[in-house]
């Protein structure tokens, strides 16, 4: 199955300092079809103003995952980590038990531009943590980069899921393949840009739901940057 979702029928939200799309039902946006996709629950597209943004509140049994896109994301939690996070950098938060702590546009002059990802946990009750790790430019160009797995392999983030997520940016002749295993679910999310996968032409904000797929083909970019997530069913 190959079921495209397009930007356009995201959830919007305008609440003056901060612009979201919502993926998947979220808050005040509910759609019955988009109720997440195996353990991916939420793919928020926030834009946020300077010195905006998200005051402390609290999160438990979750992974959460920030992609920024664009400007600084401060970060603070109960954990007692503080840090700023820029383009390249991926932060991954298990909420576990439980954990408090605020997102803010560190900049007061520029928007802050960035993906927030829910993924549900596949044990609960464990100690909460945070990490974050930076992937330039080149590691994702023409290329699938690994960037969260269940085992933190080749530096990725580690996820209390058996999830994968791969990002990459591709343009002109690039040409990229995937192979996914038998009983598993693919999801493309489009960053920016536009790409071609398995025939189905995306730009950004799109998505493509993949199910009973076991060959996953990118080509026909332009300047394009993308996540895929290999995910259990």
């Amino acid at each position: 199955m190959l079921q495209v979702h397009k930007s356009n029928q995201r959830g919007a939200a305008d609440h003056g300092w901060l612009q979201s799309n919502h993926t998947f039902s979220f808050g005040h946006y509910y759609n019955p079809e988009q109720m997440g996709f195996g353990p991916l629950v939420v793919i928020n597209e926030d834009r946020v103003q300077p010195g905006k943004g998200f005051g402390t509140h609290g999160h438990e049994d979750m992974e959460i995952i920030s992609y920024v896109l664009n400007g600084a994301l401060e970060h603070k939690d109960s954990l007692g980590t503080g840090s700023v996070i820029r383009y390249g950098d991926v932060q991954r938060m298990s909420a576990g038990t439980g954990v408090r702590h605020s997102e803010f546009n560190h900049s007061q002059d520029d928007r802050v531009h960035f993906l927030q990802i829910w993924i549900e946990p596949n044990v609960k009750g464990i100690p909460p943590s945070y990490e974050e790790k930076h992937f330039e430019v080149a590691s994702k160009t023409g290329k699938l980069r690994l960037i969260a797995s269940p085992d933190g392999k080749d530096g990725s983030v580690l996820i209390h899921q058996d999830a994968s997520i791969y990002a990459s940016i591709m343009n002109g002749d690039d040409h990229l393949e995937y192979a996914m295993a038998e009983k598993r679910l693919g999801y493309v999310h489009v960053i920016r840009g536009t790409v071609e996968i398995n025939g189905q032409k995306l730009s950004a904000g799109d998505a493509l739901k993949l199910s009973d797929v076991t060959h996953i083909e990118f080509k026909n970019a332009s300047d394009a940057e993308f996540l895929l997530f290999d995910l259990p069913y």
